[in-house]
């Protein structure tokens, strides 16, 4: 069960659903490097830009906050940036000693620590929407289509499977240690830290062992069965009259945002 959490496609009959995944794999990776090239402080952009995810995702029929709920857990990661907030020449906004230095944040600093947050944020949202409309073999062969090598396809295709095979083989180990563990009426008990440290070092060797030896049986399943280098599918991905009205609107939207902002901003 756990296994399948890993999953983050939602099955569904929307237009976007219904899209191409070669455009919404190409109009995602321009929505990224949109937002890169955004200047710091292009709020209004990045407020279209925030607008076209919210349409997007209410077309999805999943809701208009839906990547947005999701999207909060990549934040942590923006943080890296903190830095830029006493790196950069500016006005002062405050001073702070952490020991032998003395930070001071400025205004230039604090406008590209909060565009690259908002950058971060947007890009993930629409990486979300992409991941949540479309099934990961579509995702692949899309891949695919835009003459991205095949073996990095198929590595990548290879690793996402068996992460849902290493889940299981611990879902297994954990099973079985708690099986064969006795818990003391007083709640207290199983052993030392050292003593617990080495039991987990141990299931770990004892999972790569077992991941590898079923790497082996299931390659052997797959040459079995025909694969010869490359997965198949029955999805011609035909490329519709809708697919190429959607995909030149938005590189007409995404063009839009680096002209306003570069034109006027808030």
């Amino acid at each position: 069960m756990r296994a399948l959490q890993l999953e983050r496609y939602v099955a569904g009959d929307s237009r976007v659903h219904s899209l191409d995944p070669r455009v919404k794999v190409v109009i995602t990776v321009l929505f990224i490097v949109s937002n890169v090239l955004l200047p710091d402080g292009a709020w209004l952009a990045f407020l279209l830009g925030w607008a076209l995810v919210l349409l997007s995702s209410a077309l999805t029929g999943l809701g208009p906050g839906y990547a947005t709920r999701r999207s909060f857990v990549a934040l942590p990661f923006a943080l890296a940036a903190v830095s830029a907030i006493f790196a950069l020449p500016g006005r002062p906004l405050f001073a702070w000693t952490l020991g032998p230095w003395h930070l001071v944040a400025t205004d230039a600093g604090m406008i590209r620590f909060a565009s690259i947050v908002v950058r971060s944020w947007l890009s993930v949202q629409m990486a979300i929407l992409l991941t949540a409309t479309t099934s990961f073999p579509d995702l692949t062969h899309a891949l695919r289509h835009l003459r991205i090598p095949r073996l990095l396809v198929q590595i990548t295709a290879l690793m996402y499977r068996y992460l849902f095979v290493l889940t299981e083989e611990a879902s297994r180990l954990v099973r079985a240690r708690a099986a064969r563990s006795a818990r003391p009426v007083s709640g207290e008990g199983g052993g030392s830290l050292a003593w617990r440290a080495r039991v987990a070092g141990n299931m770990a060797g004892n999972l790569f062992l077992r991941s590898y030896e079923r790497s082996d049986r299931v390659h052997h399943a797959m040459l079995a069965r025909g694969y010869r280098g490359e997965f198949r599918t029955l999805n011609p991905h035909l490329m519709r009259r809708e697919d190429w009205t959607v995909g030149m609107l938005a590189m007409l939207f995404l063009l839009l945002l680096q002209v306003i902002s570069r034109t006027g901003s808030l």
